[in-house]
């Protein structure tokens, strides 16, 4: 029999549900981690749009409170980057993969992806140079290093606007740049950002290039509408134009999308029989917190119908 039936990899919102969910069922299950514990919920200020919470939760909050109680459910977490996947060569239908990491290598038989998203970049030159001096992508992280200075921000989603707000509590000025002519946020953000008097709008524009040496000291923008281009002065460059999927170890194992994003069907298996997928790394209309969890359940009691299955057992 496999040492583990279910490895989970990733400890954000959905991974830390699936590991509540599996450990609750008595599975012989482990999490594996390469940081801290929380995904993206370490990354936000407050969460506002998570049932249960009506005045909102700080993010590392609501984080420690998904780990406790899956820790408290008897979850075992292990901090070690997942390197690879491959088909374990075995009689043992429930020693069905091998999932190595830095340090280890586990035998499984039944894996949930729950590995994540992380930011986009613009892809510009010295956009990674200046990283760290300048350019972020994380307003709750580096928002108090930028108090009375001048920013940018780019995006028109809801991430964009949210860490707009959060930033207008430290630095002077604020100017959103969006290649189109509205944003794309929820209602209530957008009446907040317009009303807010730190922040700007700049429409119909896209930055085509980053400046600064040693650190960053402003923009060339380009109009989307007839080609000129200007020059924007900031201290700061905020940037959340979406996300992009920590699927690169799995190529090749399991489909994804044209962006990376892992296809999965309406149980949430992959193409490859006993791995599961759930949270920001699976191809899906909405990554919230609140579709996380949903996923982290369904893949963990899919995960475990497909355990009872191989060992000749059922629970559906």
């Amino acid at each position: 029999m496999a040492k583990h039936e279910i490895i989970i990899i990733g400890a954000g919102a959905a991974g830390l549900t699936a590991g509540l969910y599996a450990a609750r069922a008595g599975m012989k299950v482990v999490l594996l981690e390469k940081a801290a514990p929380g995904g993206q919920m370490l990354l936000t200020e407050i969460i506002e749009n998570f049932p249960g919470f009506p005045e909102g939760i700080e993010g590392h909050k609501l984080a420690e409170n998904f780990k406790s109680q899956a820790l408290k459910a008897g979850l075992e977490i292990v901090t070690q980057e997942v390197k690879e996947i491959s088909s374990a060569p075995a009689a043992n239908a429930l020693s069905k993969y091998n999932v190595k990491t830095e340090d280890n290598s586990y035998t499984t038989a039944s894996i949930i992806l729950a590995c994540g998203a992380y930011p986009r970049r613009l892809g510009l030159p010295k956009e990674e140079e200046l990283t760290g001096r300048g350019v972020s992508y994380c307003a709750t992280c580096d928002g108090p290093l930028f108090r009375e200075k001048q920013v940018i921000v780019v995006g028109a989603g809801n991430a964009a606007v949210e860490e707009a707000l959060y930033l207008s509590k430290f630095v002077r000025k604020i100017t959103l740049v969006h290649r189109r002519d509205r944003l794309r946020a929820d209602k209530v953000l957008r009446d907040r950002a317009s009303l807010n008097p730190k922040i700007d709008f700049l429409w119909n524009c896209r930055i085509v290039e980053i400046l600064g040496e040693e650190k960053l000291n402003g923009v060339i923008l380009e109009d989307v509408r007839d080609g000129k281009k200007s020059r924007l002065r900031a201290e700061g460059l905020f940037i959340f134009v979406g996300f992009k999927p920590n699927t690169d170890f799995i190529k090749g194992l399991v489909k994804l999308d044209g962006k990376g994003f892992i296809v999965t069907d309406q149980n949430l298996e992959t193409s490859q029989r006993g791995i599961f997928a759930c949270g920001d790394c699976r191809a899906k209309l909405l990554r919230q917190v609140v579709t996380a969890c949903g996923e982290g359940a369904q893949t963990a009691q899919a995960a475990r119908n497909y355990v009872e299955e191989l060992k000749g057992t059922s629970y559906d």
